[in-house]
This record gives structure tokens, sequence and C-alpha cells, in this order.
């Protein structure tokens, strides 16, 4: 969504990590999974928000702002954590989880059908926004103007799209659909947050991305290569497979460098990815 609009996203992680946490503790101090569930896309609008804020309106470069965005988070979350959810972890940190449910007759398939369709409520709205997204920026007139806005914004500006506006509007859009992923570290797997617990899922998800050639059916098709890399490795852990642990947990990054390295080489992003644009 904002590559495709010519915005670099580099604050993935941090829009992951400000989801997990206020999902969490939303969740918690209402008592209500759902409420943290709307929570979390909020949490990512608010970085994405300051992403476009510096990005856009006052040009600065785009992966400084991401770098810095992501180190904000870290820094915000972690000291809230310290401070809040490790000594009233009853109260502010005990969200719990999304019960798996299991779909008829696709459940069923066999190998497939408990990867994919006995899930948490979570995934199945990946399922939803992948599907949704992809039509949106293929198949519309919306994104025939959000890729002309990636490609030549010049161009797109002479014919009335007015360009910082659809980047902006991509920026937010993602930073929802980013904050929503975050949910899953807490409401969807572990229960509750805990400090940095995306360890670097924001950067795959940014290989993903780059790996699937800019587009959601590609970025998810990478995205579950990446999925099983890094179950891989719990996998053989538990084992006792002779290779040491610390390699083993290399696994899905060593597999994310091979694949952008040496997979894409020939991909081309938009050709206006990370170019600010100054009208007149």
């Amino acid at each position: 969504l904002c590559e495709r609009a010519g915005v670099i996203n580099i604050a993935i992680e941090g829009h992951l990590l400000a989801g997990a946490f206020l999902s969490a503790v939303v969740a918690s101090l209402t008592g209500n999974l759902w409420a943290g569930l709307i929570a979390a896309p909020l949490a990512g609008l608010l970085v994405a928000m300051l992403l476009a804020l510096f990005t856009i309106k006052y040009f600065v470069d785009q992966i400084i702002v991401g770098v810095v965005l992501n180190v904000l988070v870290i820094g915000v979350t972690g000291f809230l954590y310290g401070r809040l959810l490790v000594p009233y972890q009853d109260t502010w940190n005990s969200p719990g989880t999304f019960a798996p449910y299991k779909i008829p007759l696709l459940g069923d398939i066999p190998v497939l059908g408990p990867v994919l369709f006995n899930q948490s409520v979570i995934v199945y709205l990946m399922y939803v926004v992948v599907i949704v997204v992809h039509i949106a920026l293929f198949k519309t007139r919306y994104g025939l103007r959000v890729r002309a806005v990636g490609e030549h914004p010049a161009a797109a500006d002479t014919v009335g799209i007015r360009v910082n506006v659809v980047r902006a509007r991509n920026v937010l859009i993602g930073g929802l659909v980013a904050g929503l992923g975050g949910a899953f570290f807490t409401l969807g797997s572990v229960g509750a947050f805990g400090k940095e617990m995306t360890a670097g899922k924001g950067f795959i998800a940014l290989a993903a991305m780059i790996f699937g050639r800019w587009t959601p059916l590609g970025a998810l098709a990478a995205a579950l290569l990446f999925g099983f890399a890094d179950n891989l490795q719990s996998v053989l852990s538990i084992i006792g497979t002779p290779i040491p642990s610390e390699f083993m947990l290399m696994a899905p990054y060593l597999a994310t460098i091979f694949a952008v390295a040496g997979l894409v080489g020939r991909s081309r992003p938009p050709a206006a990815d990370g170019i600010p644009y100054r009208k007149g």
C-alpha cells in the first residue's frame, strides 16, 4: 500500500509492535478481546500519521523517519512495559488469546487444512485483507491512481490526481493493516505483551513484500515461505537435531536474505518509490 504509492515504509516493525502493545493493554483493561483487536489498527494508524507527516508534508528522508519511528516505538513500549505491564500484569497484561476456529470441510483437507483453516480470527482477517487490497490495487480506479502516483507522480498530477493526498491516504491505510497484524503476536499467539516481541518480523515483512514483487498475493506467498523457515527451526530444536540452536534461530533471517538477494534481483520497485513529490 505504501510503496505502490511511492512511500518506503521501514517502520513496519513499529506498526506491529504498537499494535501488539495496545491490543494487549486494551483487551486486558476491558476484558474483551474484540476491543483489543479494534485497538491494534488504531495503534498502527498513530505511527502511520507520524510517518505521513514527516515524509509527505515535510519531505524528511523516508528511510531515516522509518528507522526513528521503530526506535521510538521500541522505546515507548519498553518503558511502559517495565513501568506498568510487569508490576501490574494481571490488570494491564493478561488479555488471553482468540481460540482457533476450524472451518468446516476446508479444515479437513490433508496437510493444508489444519495449517490454513484451523486458525484464530486474526488469520482469517488476514486472508480477507490480502484479497481486498489486491483487488483494490489492481482491479479498481483507486488502484490505478495509486499505481500512477507511485510510478510517475508528475504525470498523475497533470491529470488532476492529488499526489500527496493519495500517498498520505495509503500510508494511513497501510498503518491500519500493519497494526492489525501486530495483534496476532498478543491476541493470536502469546496471550501477553513482551518487550520487543516482534523480533524483527517487520523487516521480514518488508522482505516478503519485495520477494512478492510488490503485490499482496505475492507477499502472502513469500510470508508463508519465511514462516515455514521460522517454524522449521522450532520443530528441529524440539526433536533434538545436532545443529547448534544459534544457527537454528538464524533460519528465517537467512531465508529472507537469500530470497531477497538471490531471487528478486530482476524485480523492479515502483519508479517513484522513496522520492518525495514537490508540486511545481
